[in-house]
């Protein structure tokens, strides 16, 4: 027999495990992976975009529990003291957020790291795609997680890098690069618009109080003072949701193109940008979609190592 048809070269499909950017929502991809380790599953590629590249070099790097301790004991207080508040090129610095990460991290560099594991950034200048496989891999951290307007950019062998969620904020086609065979994608901002939806949709009992408030009208005939208007959103709040209403069209596209093989999404419609304060419920809600999504996981590895296991008997048997 030659090495060709040895049974050795026949291996399992290889897991990819795409995090997605979503800020404060992606602490939820830890419950995520909790949910997905419980199982059995353990992903041989790891990628992330913005904060999935964070919490997925923390599990490559086997200090997902340490990441998951400090999160939690996190306060509103606590996230506005990390804040190096500046101006030019971006509201924060980062220094003292990610100082506090270094401090009890040891960083072994993307190649030391026991899962393959890559981010991905975007090209202030070009607005092209990077992505960062080697270094140091709180660089590649540091790089991918710099939101326009709100971290400064980081600056890598003379480029200034910027938030990855700008160009593909789900990194499917990463995971595939790197040698991912099956895709499981978690992504953030599916849910966004769908609660819109929902909130401008009347709900079954919308006739009966539109003709209530009808006949409350008719009765009134004194005329009532202008309602006051809404304030006008905070800078913050501008940048943000326009931040999220890109980030969700961008998904929707790569995703139609670059599709997973299961695309998990947590409902986190209701965390602000920075509300990193929230991380039990944040990762509650990620063990809750991943929950739901894992008999479609279990069928499908379970389908792909039979596929396998016939493919190895194949090309053992006597010809």
């Amino acid at each position: 027999m030659d090495s060709s048809t040895e049974p050795g070269l026949v291996r399992s499909p290889r897991i990819g495990l795409a995090l997605g950017s979503g800020s404060a929502r992606g602490w939820s991809h830890i419950g995520v992976i909790r949910v997905l380790g419980r199982a059995g599953v353990s992903p041989d590629v790891v990628c992330g975009t913005s904060i999935g590249a964070l919490v997925g070099a923390a599990y490559a790097a086997g200090e997902l529990d340490r990441l998951e301790s400090w999160i939690r004991t996190l306060t509103r207080q606590a996230v506005v003291g990390f804040l190096d508040v500046r101006f030019g090129g971006g509201l924060i610095t980062g220094a003292r957020l990610f100082d506090h990460i270094r401090a009890g991290f040891t960083d072994p560099g993307i190649t030391g790291l026991g899962k393959t594991y890559g981010a991905v950034a975007t090209e202030l200048a070009t607005g092209r795609e990077v992505w960062l496989r080697d270094g140091p891999v709180l660089d590649a951290v540091r790089a991918s997680i710099a939101v326009p307007g709100l971290f400064t950019p980081a600056r890598q062998e003379g480029r200034l890098l910027v938030d990855g969620g700008l160009v593909n904020p789900v990194p499917v086609s990463l995971c595939r690069a790197l040698g991912a065979d099956t895709v499981i994608a978690v992504d953030l901002n599916g849910n966004l618009p769908e609660r819109r939806r929902r909130e401008a949709t009347p709900s079954p009992g919308a006739p009966t109080r539109v003709a209530a408030l009808m006949a409350k009208v008719r009765t009134e005939r004194r005329p009532r003072a202008p309602k006051p208007e809404a304030p006008s959103p905070s800078m913050m709040d501008v940048l943000t949701t326009s931040l999220s209403i890109m980030q969700v069209s961008i998904t929707r596209s790569r995703l139609a193109g670059e599709p997973a093989e299961v695309v998990i999404r947590p409902c986190l419609s209701d965390f602000a940008l920075m509300d990193f304060h929230r991380a039990a419920e944040a990762i509650a809600e990620g063990e809750r979609a991943a929950e739901q999504a894992l008999p479609e996981i279990s069928e499908l590895l379970a389908l792909q190592s039979a596929d396998a296991r016939k493919a190895r008997a194949l090309i053992s048997s006597p010809s």
